[in-house]
């Protein structure tokens, strides 16, 4: 998904980060593309601070940075063939940028990038987790959670059900994008991400996705009280982003509700993984997914 074309191109139109400057490797076997990797100048390098507590000796300094923050799964196609040139382009590039640090952010941790990397003998740091399980069919996904988590989320419906909730999907044009919005801000502003999706450029970015991203609206009364920003790719299906407001009337979870709809449609959609993203790791255990290990490389210039 994060290397689709429309995702590239929507972050160097209207990018959720400050970019100083965009750079783009491509690698050629005669005329043959074998791999390519987006990367990006950052000088606030670190919207979700974790980076500077695994990498302190680069806090308050700029780096070239393979992929965005937004993105949760970094990798290079044909790693252990190319891998080699595209470091040495990538550090001749920082220093051509003036830049002191360049690497590669959530990479996951046992798979092809991250194998070449350990093989050029470059150790890599803990980050964070995402969070992935597998689909089929709803029923089968209730049946895979633990009593406790089946019977809550079957509750929890119920119980949006009675206080009135409606909820709803779309594509993105049809989306309330405004007030989704201002509950996204909102959500990240309470685990301290302020302007991590800064309102000025979400509704451009998002509506610049297209059909990859799918909206959903789940509202009280006519008010929204949770919304996703899914999106899609060949076989998987990721719950890129969302609001909740918890200051609802009757006894349920908005989140839950989201949560709920986002694992239906995304298999109405014939998406056999679900990716849940990084974040609210007890919930997310708690209802069938599985940690993906999240690495950072950073090299010095």
């Amino acid at each position: 998904m994060f290397y689709e074309h429309a995702y590239v191109s929507a972050y160097e139109q209207t990018p959720l980060t400050a970019i100083e400057a965009f750079a783009y490797f491509v690698a050629r076997d005669g005329d043959e593309v074998v791999a390519v990797m987006p990367a990006y100048l950052q000088k606030a390098a670190n919207p979700l601070r974790r980076l500077h507590e695994v990498y302190p000796e680069a806090v308050g300094q700029p780096a070239l940075l393979s992929h965005t923050w937004h993105c949760y799964d970094a990798h290079v196609p044909a790693t252990a063939k190319v891998l080699p040139r595209l470091l040495d382009a990538m550090m001749r590039t920082a220093s051509m940028l003036d830049v002191p640090w360049c690497g590669f952010m959530n990479v996951q941790r046992g798979d092809a990038l991250s194998q070449a990397l350990r093989a050029a003998g470059l150790p890599a740091r803990h980050l964070s987790d995402r969070w992935v399980t597998g689909l089929t069919t709803y029923e089968r996904y209730l049946a895979s959670l633990g009593l406790r988590a089946r019977a809550n989320l079957r509750r929890n419906e119920r119980r949006s059900r009675e206080a009135g909730v409606t909820i709803e999907t779309m594509p993105v044009e049809q989306a309330s994008l405004d007030e989704i919005t201002l509950l996204c801000v909102k959500t990240a502003s309470r685990f301290e991400n302020t302007g991590y999706y800064p309102g000025a450029t979400f509704g451009k970015f998002v509506t610049s996705l297209g059909e990859l991203a799918h909206v959903i609206e789940v509202r009280q009364h006519g008010k929204l009280v949770a919304a996703g920003v899914c999106l899609t790719d060949a076989t998987r299906f990721h719950t890129w982003t969302c609001g909740v407001d918890y200051a609802v009337d009757g006894n349920y979870s908005p989140y839950g509700a989201l949560f709920a709809e986002s694992v239906r449609l995304a298999i109405r959609l014939g998406k056999s993984t679900l990716e849940g993203g990084r974040g609210n790791a007890a919930f997310k255990r708690r209802h069938g997914l599985s940690p993906r290990h999240l690495d950072a490389v950073l090299l010095r210039t």
